[in-house]
């Protein structure tokens, strides 16, 4: 009696303790912190920001030489100012991308609004999927409108 009861509590233990590596909440794995770009410069940003604190903090509790601190806070300045310098290049190069998506959508719009051609033979009646000068059944010229047949 004392051997199953014992053997129920390890066996109750193990599924304890492994249910969670096998739950479907953490299968996929973790979901990454920054999936943009910007995102992630900010990120980095705010850490090196909480740095330079922590480091003013313990120079002036006096736990940093002075020459240690000027090295160290000069390297972060320098850090930050990379980082800022690569978020202002990114936001630009977002705002660009606005503006050609803004012209790739008002060259789809145009060209949904032009009346479609069609490229359909006289002769025979098919119809030519791409725009051509001759029937791609026949071999007859085929009349494009708006141009003169010459």
């Amino acid at each position: 009696m004392l051997p199953s009861i014992a053997v129920l509590i390890a066996v109750g233990m193990a599924v304890y303790v492994v249910w969670p590596l096998l739950s479907a909440e953490t299968a996929g794995g973790p979901l990454p912190l920054d999936v943009t770009v910007l995102g992630d410069l900010k990120r980095r940003r705010l850490v090196v920001y909480d740095n330079l604190k922590d480091l003013e903090f313990e120079y002036q509790s006096g736990k940093i030489a002075r020459e240690d601190y000027e090295a160290l806070r000069t390297n972060y300045l320098g850090e930050a100012a990379g980082l800022m310098a690569a978020t202002q290049e990114a936001e630009q190069l977002k705002q660009d991308d606005a503006v050609v998506e803004r012209e790739i959508a008002a060259r789809r719009a145009m060209r949904k609004s032009q009346p479609k051609i069609e490229y359909k033979c006289q002769a025979c009646g098919y119809e030519n999927p791409l725009p051509v000068k001759f029937c791609g059944e026949c071999g007859a010229r085929l009349a494009v409108p708006g141009k003169k047949q010459g």
